[in-house]
């Protein structure tokens, strides 16, 4: 029997609890029913793969179409699903409440908010505005239930300003405001991501690899984190597919097929509980 939003969301809490699991990130109906195929315990989406498959940049998305987005999503999978809500649409505390309030209601089990202004000459929030959108996020959330997980995220490393003592001190603080999860997008080493750790513990972490990497699953763990989404690599993985096969075309070849999934497989996935 499919899951209710509750029991998904009670799921998703509970996979923060400890061990360690991927959370992988789906772009579209298609591609989160495969993953959920493959067997992974909860997904997020991805505000880049999902932009780029309307044909915008990143960040460049509505509101209205990410919230249609977060709903397909839900829908598609019986799988918990944590939304990636870009800088949850809200410069203000008020306005940011309002919009993860209507997330909420998409039927999320988890909500990831950052701290970038989306301004290259002043590219995060201060820390004390930071805080306070946090704790909006907070009480929106609270509002609706309070089941839902809440991310906050540190963009210093994808945003220019790569200072480790600063993210921490961020994610230190959105800890106490009552993020439920704490994100430094962009660390990598075994010594960044030890040290970010045991500053929120015993609040989970996510650590973000999205390139090829020589941790594993098990090294994560080892260090302490409890959760490994990819961002838009898997999108960026079918787009570098895509790309390949449209230039041979460009260039008169048909070579760029090969390695292409057949048809067969994929309608017999889609198939499958029809």
């Amino acid at each position: 029997m499919p899951q209710t939003t509750a029991e998904k969301r009670s799921t998703f809490r509970a996979l923060h609890d400890s061990g360690c699991f991927m959370l992988p990130n789906p772009w579209d109906a298609g591609s989160a029913r495969y993953l959920q195929g493959l067997g992974f315990k909860a997904l997020a989406t991805t505000s880049a793969g999902f932009a780029w498959s309307t044909g915008h940049a990143d960040n460049a998305v509505t509101r209205e179409s990410v919230l249609a987005h977060l709903r397909a999503i839900v829908c598609a999978t019986d799988l918990p699903v944590n939304a990636d809500f870009e800088n949850g649409f809200g410069a203000d505390p008020e306005a940011l409440a309002q919009s993860v309030g209507l997330a909420v209601e998409t039927g999320i089990a988890g909500l990831s908010v950052e701290d970038s202004t989306g301004d290259k000459s002043a590219p995060l929030f201060p820390i004390e505005v930071a805080v306070e959108r946090i704790k909006a996020a907070r009480h929106a959330i609270d509002a609706h239930g309070g089941d839902t997980v809440l991310v906050a995220r540190a963009e210093n490393f994808f945003a220019g300003k790569p200072d480790l003592d600063d993210a921490i001190r961020r994610l230190v603080a959105y800890a106490d405001a009552g993020a439920d999860c704490l994100y430094a997008p962009g660390i990598q080493t075994r010594e960044q991501i030890s040290a970010v750790v045991a500053a929120v513990a015993p609040k989970p972490v996510n650590v973000l690899v999205g390139w090829v990497s020589t941790l594993t699953l098990a090294d994560l763990a080892a260090l302490g984190v409890r959760r490994v989404s990819v961002g838009g690599a898997l999108a960026r993985a079918a787009w570098g597919g895509f790309m390949r096969a449209a230039q041979s075309l460009a260039e008169g070849r048909f070579d760029g097929f090969e390695g292409a999934a057949a048809g067969a497989q994929i309608n017999e996935l889609f198939s499958a509980g029809q």
